[in-house]
């Protein structure tokens, strides 16, 4: 079956916005990811992939010779290069616990997509604040800070009255019971009493990458 008629990609999203299209291949076939990427060959394209579970990327092989740079952690995917460093350590990707690391390694990913290598630090949750105090120095070099948390996901809000950078925070689905996958932290980080944090919907790494290369940008101008 030929999928070709139903896929209309968008190759020119990155000249208006200065972020490309990305595939999310959750709920897409292997066959429907191979035919984007047959598409993508054909324009000398290249794409992010989201979502892409190690099954599903095995099986997508079996439909072409697609070069592809995957990791198994964030399920992302870069199809064709991703572009040469322009920073290091102008973001930093913050997680509360190891459980939180494949949406911040979602994050730090989709960043170096676009050249900027991010400043990865796990396991500071507020549980023992000390982890997060000896760190703060090294935070607080960024420009942007992207905080990933689940269960009462009270990072964010703990870093905002710490620091004076633009905090973006990802609320996880981690945690039992009354945490609701990832409800409970939504909700935690949107009623946060520090001034200013932006935030992102459940386990959405690449959406807050996209916010820090969009404050990013506008820094620049």
């Amino acid at each position: 079956m030929s999928y070709s008629k139903d896929i209309k990609l968008d190759f020119d999203r990155e000249t208006r916005i200065g972020l490309d299209e990305a595939i999310f291949c959750e709920g897409k076939t292997a066959e429907q990811i191979a035919e984007i990427l047959r598409q993508a060959q054909l324009n000398q394209h290249r794409f992010l992939l989201t979502r892409l579970s190690q099954d599903k990327q095995k099986k997508l092989l079996t439909f072409g010779a697609f070069e592809i740079d995957y990791d198994p952690i964030s399920r992302t995917g870069y199809f064709l290069d991703p572009n040469k460093p322009i920073s290091h350590n102008q973001v930093s990707v913050i997680c509360a616990g190891t459980s939180d690391v494949p949406v911040a390694k979602e994050v730090a990913r989709t960043l170096q997509y676009y050249g900027h290598l991010a400043t990865e630090i796990s396991d500071v949750g507020v549980a023992g604040l000390w982890r997060l105090l000896d760190r703060l120095d090294d935070i607080k070099t960024a420009k942007v800070i992207v905080v990933v948390a689940g269960m009462d996901a009270a990072l964010p809000t703990v870093l905002g009255g710490l620091v004076p950078q633009p905090i973006i925070g990802v609320p996880t689905s981690v945690g039992y019971g009354v945490a609701q996958g990832g409800a409970a932290a939504l909700h935690a980080m949107l009623v946060s009493c520090s001034p200013g944090i932006t935030v992102t919907n459940i386990d959405n790494g690449y959406g807050a990458a996209c916010a820090a290369l969009r404050i990013l940008k506008a820094a620049l101008i």
